[in-house]
């Protein structure tokens, strides 16, 4: 088992609504994608899946952290802000720039973590009357989408992602587990 009985931090409770059952789901696959990156050093977070491409346990936590910051702030609350990690030269930037430093490593997280703060900040404020509604997606001519699919579409994210995890932490250390 990855974690010892008792020490796991996620939840596999019985929520009630739609609202509790997608925020436990959202909970468990964050908590995760960390549980797959813990104690490895910064080389090892780095390192890439196999050529050509440029996957890595910090791209990943890199990726999601844009992902995360795309779409709660940048489409739910309309912010205006720029996409974290990509630039109009590199739009992989998220994989691309994550280097195997202390550095690079303590920036991914703490702008992970920050991203995930802040959405679990706007979503505990939207009533689950609320998740039909539609908020129109930036840069996208008169597309939408529904508070409801855009947290759907972030579990399935972190659902695909979190295998890919599994796949790079077996490659690393050989640690498999739930």
């Amino acid at each position: 088992m990855w974690t010892e009985d008792g020490q796991d931090p996620r939840t596999y409770d019985n929520p009630q609504g739609e609202k509790e059952t997608y925020v436990e789901y959202l909970r468990n696959y964050r908590l995760t994608l960390g549980l797959k990156c813990d104690g490895l050093t910064p080389e090892q977070l780095a390192t890439r899946s196999v050529p050509p491409s440029t996957m890595s346990l910090l791209g990943l936590v890199r990726h999601m952290a844009a992902v995360e910051h795309s779409w709660f702030q940048r489409v739910a609350q309309a912010t205006g802000e720029d996409r974290l990690y990509r630039t109009e030269e590199d739009r992989d930037l998220d994989f691309n720039g994550s280097v195997g430093t202390r550095e690079c490593v303590d920036d991914a997280f703490a702008t992970w973590r920050r991203e995930i703060a802040k959405a679990e900040e706007w979503l505990d404020s939207v009533p689950e009357s609320d998740y039909g509604r539609e908020v129109p997606i930036p840069g996208r001519d008169s597309e939408v989408v529904s508070i409801r699919d855009m947290v759907v579409h972030m579990i399935e994210e972190y659902a695909r992602h979190c295998g890919h995890a599994d796949l790079l932490r077996e490659c690393i250390d050989g640690r498999t587990g739930q």
